[in-house]
């Protein structure tokens, strides 16, 4: 498990703007921090990817160069995810993308836990691909496990790299217990715990309020 704040980096300013009350205020800059968070951690996971020896040629000569063999696929959770997964975008621009709308079900049974509603999914062909399974918060874990149950349905990836922002312990835990293909998790910031409602504490608020306004 890659956790980015572990090293000191100008990465850990942003995180502590998104965590920030008076800095929140600030709709566009919340936003356009999750969006360089976004291109942080793609710089990251490319790492992580295969590449291959390429010749570049240059108006003087020719450069050995070293390649990505195949672009990933993105797949962003809504809503919130879309700022960071435009900092994915940046990076890996020729990658295709898919979208998932999931989110926790605030009328549910809480003493059952958090409940998840799965309503849509919109992915290209993701067989013996890369996937990068961008959500800004890793809480619970069950939004990330459900849509790869879902995701699995129609498709069986190489690995699946998940990234978050900010996880909890008991996601984490969640994720490693539960699935069983190949994956590895990116994380901006490992927090405490959730508290009795499966927020992250001290965490940042609710990223997708943040981002584009309170929900009703």
């Amino acid at each position: 498990m890659f956790i980015l704040d572990q090293t000191n980096s100008i990465a850990n300013n942003f995180l502590a703007e998104l965590r920030d009350v008076a800095i929140q205020n600030d709709r566009l800059k919340f936003r356009k921090n999750l969006e360089r968070l976004g291109e942080v951690m793609a710089y990251e996971v490319s790492k992580a990817l295969h590449f291959i020896d390429c010749d570049v040629n240059t108006p003087l000569g020719n450069k050995r160069s070293k390649l990505i063999l195949e672009q990933p696929i993105l797949i962003a959770v809504l809503r919130a995810a879309l700022p960071f997964y435009n900092g994915f975008l940046n990076y890996f621009d020729q990658a295709d993308s898919g979208f998932i709308g999931a989110y926790r079900n605030e009328g549910g049974n809480q003493d059952e836990g958090v409940e998840i509603e799965y309503l849509y999914q919109a992915t290209p062909d993701i067989n013996d691909k890369n996937l990068i399974l961008i959500d800004p918060m890793l809480a619970s874990g069950k939004s990330v496990l459900k849509t790869i149950e879902n995701l699995l349905l129609i498709g069986k990836p190489k690995v699946i790299h998940i990234v978050s922002v900010i996880a909890a312990p008991e996601g984490v835990k969640l994720i490693n217990e539960s699935i069983k293909i190949p994956y590895q998790l990116w994380i901006g910031s490992l927090d405490e715990c959730l508290n009795d409602r499966s927020y992250i504490i001290p965490g940042l608020g609710d990223a997708g309020d943040l981002c584009f306004g309170n929900k009703v």
